[in-house]
């Protein structure tokens, strides 16, 4: 698998709506006593609000095959639309657009576009993805739904572990939420049966305004013997600033068929 489906695998994403849920005021200690409600309620409250954000990130893949470097040029208008520009040396690789309902991008050097639905990114991921749950992976945010009825709660090395009361059929879903700010510790989603494995990582968060956003991020997958290890650095986010999403698929490209 080529880096570029890595580098849209990444960045398919950005931000779920959070509704007015009270948010908990965190704590250097997880509190044994904190109620499952309060821990997600807390935790979409943290969700940032914003208009539109750019960003500058460096992107670092690893598979089995293949090891690189780019930096990424992150531009989105909150739910709506997220465009991707990924350049080594100068150079453009990729570009994307993403919306709710498509998935647009070209990448330079094999000639090739895809312009079609998340079928595609979720084949490479090996789960069902949306832009919801695509651009919650760069906020620290959950990638499922997670309520007080079907996920229960402990601390676990000063983390908030949360899982389902019954995991799905095939599926091992767990979630480690901060006490300081109740974003993602960690979250990881497994399908023994076909030996999948995604594992979603946060070493840090950084304040910018009033919300906290990941500094550094670890993407982890494998299927089989098939590795691949993401590491995502914001270098510099700008919130509410005017951005423009230009985005055309050269003449001459190869359409990829699913």
């Amino acid at each position: 698998m080529s880096y570029t489906k890595y580098i849209l695998i990444a960045f398919a994403l950005v931000l779920s709506s959070c509704g007015a849920a009270k948010k908990v005021k965190g704590s250097k200690e997880a509190k044994e006593n904190l109620s499952v409600k309060n821990i997600i309620a807390s935790h979409e409250a943290a969700s940032p609000e914003f208009k539109t954000m750019a960003a500058r990130i460096q992107v670092s893949y690893k598979d089995d095959d293949t090891q690189q470097s780019v930096t990424v040029s992150l531009r989105m208008e909150k739910d709506k639309t997220i465009w991707v520009k990924a350049s080594l040396l100068g150079i453009t690789l990729v570009k994307a657009n993403i919306t709710p309902d498509r998935v647009q991008y070209y990448e330079t050097i094999g000639g090739t576009y895809f312009d079609g639905n998340y079928a595609l990114l979720s084949d490479w991921l090996g789960t069902e993805i949306n832009f919801e749950k695509a651009q919650a992976i760069l906020l620290g945010q959950s990638i499922f739904d997670i309520n007080k009825t079907d996920y229960k709660s402990t601390v676990v090395q000063n983390k908030y572990k949360l899982q389902p009361n019954i995991q799905p059929q095939n599926f091992i879903h767990s979630l480690f939420l901060n006490p300081e700010n109740f974003k993602i510790a960690s979250e990881s989603l497994s399908q023994p049966s076909d030996d999948r494995l995604l594992s979603v990582r946060y070493t840090d968060y950084q304040k910018v305004g009033t919300d906290f956003y990941p500094s550094e991020i670890k993407i982890n997958t494998s299927e089989k013997d098939s590795k691949t290890n993401i590491d995502v650095i914001y270098k510099k986010i700008d919130l509410d600033v005017n951005i423009g999403f230009p985005f055309n698929i050269p003449d001459g490209y190869e359409k990829i068929q699913l």
